[in-house]
């Protein structure tokens, strides 16, 4: 779990001159509006029926497939088993043990690409930020996603809020990878995940290089994704194909978060990888697009971590054409599919996140913009009262009216309605007239729910995706680094 960070050392200056890479795909996301509302009512839809029947299956195939060691908690009960997982072309990766843990597992990851390949990525906006994040937005800028190498992860240490020697340390960990992969420093993305204010010791890495650079393999999605893990209880992983001008391509992807999870950008650590040849410029603002209902719109606990991270990789290797606009028709399907690929990573972080026995789906309809409709769905999602009642399994709907209210947009109080899965429990202002306590009490039990609000302005809407919160979590949370 990624605990608080630094910032660039590169020089003022030139951190003001820098123009986020981020930018360059809103801008062409702008130009793509129509196309982006049209694309997202319907993909969303696809992706949202898909991610259901993916979160649906048994808790305890996850388990089984979950590489626990002594130091695991255990598995959540709202898990969902790792996918099988294809190769995907020009993608080798492998995993090995830096020592950032005292126990025994894997802590470290490494994804080698082919010549020519594409990247982009979103990026925590927390004011603080973290030299591994620092530098990739820095190196993205650089090389506008072209030419990308390699990736280096560490979980056990965030590598955030250590100044100039922690931006040197990540320096020194791309520069090794560099020199084995025969490739500029630049071309090498860097991730951390762990405890806030810890030093990275960039020894520990360039010690296990050689010994991964001689295991590297293309199917090794189970052990990518466990490398990872921070307080993780289960390794998360998605995978789809899609057709691009009749040609099959390939996307897989792998993130690890559980608790500091309310995203400004993307998730914890997310990094998934396609065989597709996409552009930069295209790739960047796919990741934009479709971050923002998916990524974007989960909570477990409204605190955005300093090192949030996603990384979106295109290898060029399926022998599909290269498509250089996010809006070619050509892409469709595989826009769909990377949708569904990126709802079903964030699912899993809301299934995993600490402590939770509730998945929550949370629909905000009737307010005056989508931003509004947002704002009041997470207000709701992230209200310690409104999650309290779920882990209690009360429908307590006056806790989320106040939770509406405290989200300062536009609402017409006495239109106002709410409703537990099927169940009314207000309407017009009012507690509903078909409200019943008994099968209230008995939709509250179930482990996946939904609630949706109609605040009577208008006719926007939004979804948000969270769990409730348990006396494990403060558990968790308060023993995180004993």
């Amino acid at each position: 779990m990624s605990r608080k960070p630094t910032k660039t050392a590169a020089p003022k200056a030139a951190q003001k001159a820098a123009k986020p890479v981020e930018v360059v795909g809103q801008t062409i996301e702008r130009a793509l509006d129509p196309l982006a509302s049209a694309l997202k009512r319907a993909a969303l839809k696809r992706a949202d029926k898909s991610a259901r029947a993916f979160d649906g299956a048994a808790s305890s195939a996850a388990a089984a497939t979950a590489k626990v060691d002594k130091a695991a908690m255990p598995v959540s009960p709202l898990a969902v088993p790792f996918p099988r997982m294809k190769p995907i072309k020009g993608l080798v990766m492998a995993t090995g043990r830096a020592g950032f843990y005292k126990h025994e597992r894997d802590d470290l990851l490494v994804m080698s690409f082919p010549e020519g390949a594409s990247c982009a990525g979103v990026f925590t906006r927390h004011g603080v930020g973290s030299a591994p994040v620092d530098w990739c937005k820095r190196h993205l800028e650089a090389t506008k996603g072209e030419g990308v190498k390699a990736l280096v992860v560490n979980a056990g240490c965030a590598n955030s809020f250590t100044g100039r020697p922690g931006a040197d340390a990540v320096r020194r960990v791309a520069s090794a990878v560099g020199k084995r992969f025969d490739c500029r420093q630049r071309d090498v993305m860097v991730a951390s995940t762990g405890v806030i204010g810890v030093l990275l010791d960039d020894a520990k890495i360039v010690a296990r290089l050689p010994e991964l650079e001689s295991r590297l393999a293309e199917d090794n999605w189970g052990g990518a994704a466990r490398s990872i893990m921070t307080t993780d209880t289960f390794p998360k992983g998605a995978y789809a194909e899609a057709k691009i001008d009749g040609v099959t391509v390939r996307i897989g992807g792998i993130c690890k978060g559980s608790g500091m999870i309310a995203p400004d950008m993307a998730t914890m650590l997310a990094f998934v990888v396609t065989d597709a040849a996409i552009s930069p410029g295209a790739l960047q603002a796919l990741c934009n697009l479709y971050t923002r209902n998916t990524f974007n719109a989960v909570t477990v606990d409204g605190d955005r971590s300093t090192n949030d991270t996603l990384l979106l990789f295109a290898t060029g290797q399926s022998g599909a054409p290269k498509i250089s606009r996010a809006g070619d028709r050509r892409l469709a399907d595989f826009r769909d599919k990377l949708e569904q690929v990126l709802l079903n990573l964030a699912h899993q972080l809301v299934r995993d996140g600490e402590g939770a026995t509730k998945f929550i789906k949370i629909t905000v309809t009737g307010a005056e913009t989508a931003a509004s409709a947002r704002r009041i769905a997470k207000s709701i999602a992230d209200s310690p009262l409104v999650k309290t009642a779920f882990a209690g399994e009360d429908a307590n709907w006056g806790r989320i009216v106040m939770a509406v209210g405290k989200a300062d947009e536009p609402v017409d109080r006495d239109s106002m309605s709410v409703k537990f899965g099927p169940h009314w429990a207000a309407q017009d202002g009012l507690i509903a007239k078909s409200y019943d306590e008994a099968k209230m009490s008995a939709y509250m039990k179930k482990q996946e729910l939904e609630v949706s609000v109609d605040v009577g302005v208008g006719r926007a809407s939004s979804t948000v995706w969270t769990c409730d919160l348990t006396k494990r979590y403060v558990e968790i949370n308060g023993d995180y680094r004993s």
